[in-house]
């Protein structure tokens, strides 16, 4: 539980604090090169969802999105409650990376009507969304949770069951 409380707490503080920056620093829409034909800083306000999925919402429905997004923290919540006593510090780590990102996101949210993005990758005719340390965080944290539920053999009482469907020991 501390390790998921701290890592919750500084992803969270990185988040602000990185897009307080990017709000006092950069100039909207307009991309600042990092390095060339890679990586820019740009400032987007996101109303949408990650990577801007639904970002073309109109203004009534992106509360919408704000409340689907703390149901998904409540149901996050619940499976983090069941995880975390048993689940290890891969548990604790990719809880606090999920939970610290979409926290920071819902802050952006609750005050700008939108999630502040800056980060900006492309190569040749490829590019990626706009996204921040928030984003990053829930990306690696449901990659670590996802990778750790299928490579942990599901263990007695814990609700998963087993190859041939059947929960606890071969008979």
């Amino acid at each position: 539980m501390t390790l998921a409380a701290v890592t919750l707490a500084v992803v969270l503080i990185l988040d602000q604090v990185t897009k307080a920056l990017a709000l006092a620093h950069l100039p909207p829409g307009r991309p600042v090169g990092i390095i060339d034909g890679f990586c820019s800083l740009t400032l987007v306000m996101n109303p949408g969802l990650a990577f801007g999925f639904l970002s073309s919402t109109p203004v009534t429905w992106r509360w919408i999105v704000a409340l689907l997004s703390i149901g998904a923290l409540a149901v996050l919540g619940v499976v983090g409650l069941r995880l975390l006593p048993a689940g290890g510090w891969l548990s604790g780590l990719a809880l606090g990376l999920i939970f610290g990102g979409a926290i920071g996101n819902l802050i952006d949210r609750a005050r700008f009507g939108a999630v502040v993005d800056f980060l900006d990758f492309y190569w040749r005719g490829y590019h990626w969304p706009a996204f921040n340390v928030a984003d990053s965080a829930i990306s690696v944290g449901v990659t670590l949770l996802a990778l750790k539920l299928l490579v942990t053999p599901p263990g007695p009482g814990d609700g998963r069951q087993g190859a041939a469907g059947v929960s606890g020991s071969a008979r």
